[in-house]
């Protein structure tokens, strides 16, 4: 290799330096596919209702798309209220105990998921948990 670039070279580089053209991303189709495995999804602010209708809608979409990997966001976990406030229920965290209950008992969910993250569900610390879903055939 040599330490002297040429004139064409160097002309070269000024007008790649100069010019407002983007380079080619060679690993984006793989960079895409990468980033798509994984979703999340969060139900603040959702009623049981709204919840367990958004839960599906979004799973039935990610297991179209190839996703692997959901997280469910539901919101209980050590910053919540329930721990200071007598009147709620630390056991009866709405969103957090129903919504898998529902996946796991939707036959129709069922045939696209391949794990529930029980663990985190029964986690006093965890305020989401993760699904895993089978691959399209």
């Amino acid at each position: 290799m040599t330490d002297k670039l040429s004139d064409k070279d160097k002309k070269d580089w000024q007008n790649f330096i100069n010019s407002s053209e983007k380079v080619e991303i060679k690993d984006s189709e793989k960079l895409l596919k990468k980033i798509s495995k994984e979703k999340s999804i969060d139900l603040h602010g959702y009623n049981l209702a709204e919840a367990n209708q958004k839960i599906s809608d979004f799973i039935n979409l990610c297991h179209s798309n190839g996703v692997i990997k959901i997280n469910i966001i539901t919101g209980k976990g050590m910053r919540s209220k329930n721990l200071d406030d007598p009147y709620r229920s630390t056991d009866l965290s709405i969103l957090k105990y129903s919504v898998p209950e529902f996946i796991k008992n939707n036959t129709e969910l069922m045939k696209k998921v391949n794990k529930i993250d029980f663990e985190s569900v029964n986690s006093p610390s965890k305020g989401n948990f993760n699904i895993y879903l089978k691959s399209i055939k």
